[in-house]
């Protein structure tokens, strides 16, 4: 495939290849050091459509990123532009704080009508700020305030938002009042053993701490869990490991929190991550692909633990009438169209043909993921130690020939690919087309 982003037949490249480099300089002298994807991805998106985005500089891309899991349906989906109109055009307020609206009450109803059904029949939902880590702030301080307790149960390679709180519960934290548990996975197994037998071990050790006089951790107020790392390196939980997490914290009053903001909307090949392991959770985290591509987050959790004082948690954001229009749209079509089972089928495919590719390049230590949440972690063939180098030569290499992915795992080693659950055959096999090709020309570059 030859290098390079596709070009747009019929546009000014060089006038628009000067506009972008305009564009990208003013953006580098006032926008913050914190910025990260714009670093990685110097392009000007104007125009999206499904899978693609155009360029200011008039070349398509392949966008295997999705807002970062954001677009379940991709980009600019009609049924996601016809909801939004249909809220502009309606007249309705666009502002309303948490007040009842029709909009709002579309959108929790499409919600239930989708959640695991012993989760629903009994459940509460608070509308948070717009952001997934906001909505984890809500449900620790949810379980804090319901169970009386402070402490909180995470595990290595977490992943749950950039607010201190949710730093607090990410595998990077230092100085909490977090206990981190280990996560059990094959390729880099803390036990030295992968498979069944180290989730065994791992939820041992979950179970022992806790009871444990002198363990050192006293009861805690909850227990937050990804079904599948995502920034962690794509790591899905074992379902019998996550059962048994269910049924450790069960027994032991723990409030269990899914975190599935990332995982959620049928991403991993079932409406929701536990939903692999049958596994209901006390709280459920939600954002990302329920906003429909805008900004929406919330919390959904059993009645019992609703023990908030009004205005105990608010935000001024909290009814974004746009936001619940597409969401409700996207939730609708995902369940209509069955787009879950068509994650699985596909994303399966696609890791098999990851597999295959694999074992004829040695710098692809592990092909992971569940439905269409896919990681490769790249390593050092000689010594197998994660090549993060290697993996950003990857993704410049996809890049260059159109493909956009992402970084992710321990040390930045991990392509991730979250393409939309709209995803063709075709379309998949030219993702896996530009990745098979990258992949072996990053290797000769950094080599």
């Amino acid at each position: 495939m030859a290098p390079q982003g596709s070009r747009v037949p019929g546009r000014g490249e060089r006038g628009g290849a000067v506009a972008a480099d305009g564009i990208l300089r003013r953006q580098a002298q006032r926008e913050s050091a914190a910025r990260t994807y714009a670093r990685s991805l110097p392009i000007v998106p104007v125009r999206a459509r499904g899978l693609t985005i155009e360029g200011a500089d008039g070349r398509r891309y392949l966008d295997c990123l999705s807002g970062a899991g954001t677009l379940a349906l991709g980009h600019n989906h009609p049924v996601v532009l016809e909801a939004v109109r249909g809220v502009l055009d309606s007249g309705a307020p666009l502002h309303v704080l948490d007040l009842a609206t029709p909009v709002k009450d579309a959108f929790t109803t499409e919600l239930f009508t989708n959640l695991p059904p012993a989760l629903a029949a009994d459940a509460r939902i608070q509308f948070c700020g717009p952001a997934g880590t906001d909505a984890v702030e809500a449900a620790l301080k949810l379980v804090r305030t319901a169970t009386g307790r402070s402490g909180l149960l995470a595990f290595t390679g977490a992943y749950h938002g950039m607010t201190a709180g949710a730093l607090d519960a990410s595998g990077g934290a230092q100085d909490v009042r977090v206990t981190r548990l280990p996560y059990p996975q094959d390729f880099r197994c803390p036990f030295g053993v992968g498979g069944a037998a180290g989730a065994e071990l791992a939820a041992r050790w979950t179970e022992n701490l806790l009871d444990d006089p002198k363990g050192g951790v006293p009861a805690p107020a909850g227990l937050i869990v990804e079904p599948v790392q995502g920034e962690g390196g794509v790591i899905p939980a074992p379902d019998a490991w996550l059962r048994r997490m269910r049924e450790i914290t069960t027994a032991r009053g723990i409030p269990l929190i899914a975190d599935e903001v990332q995982t959620g909307v049928g991403r991993t090949g079932a409406f929701w991550g536990v939903d692999h392991a049958g596994v209901v959770p006390d709280v459920m985290v939600l954002s990302k692909a329920i906003g429909g591509s805008l900004p929406l987050a919330v919390i959904v959790y059993r009645a019992g633990l609703d023990v908030w004082v009004p205005g105990a948690h608010a935000g001024t954001f909290r009814g974004n009438q746009l936001a619940m229009a597409a969401g409700t749209a996207t939730l609708a079509f995902v369940r209509e169209n069955r787009l879950a089972e068509r994650a699985a089928v596909l994303g399966e495919r696609m890791l098999t043909a990851l597999r295959g590719l694999a074992a004829g390049h040695p710098c692809m230590g592990d092909v992971r993921g569940r439905g269409l949440m896919i990681g490769v972690e790249l390593v050092d063939p000689e010594t197998g130690a994660a090549a993060p180098a290697l993996a950003a030569a990857v993704r410049q290499e996809c890049l260059d020939r159109g493909l956009i992915v992402e970084l992710g795992g321990r040390h930045g080693a991990v392509v991730r690919l979250l393409p939309p659950l709209t995803l063709t055959d075709e379309q998949a096999a030219a993702v896996l087309d530009r990745l098979a090709d990258a992949i072996p020309a990053a290797a000769r570059r950094t080599h």
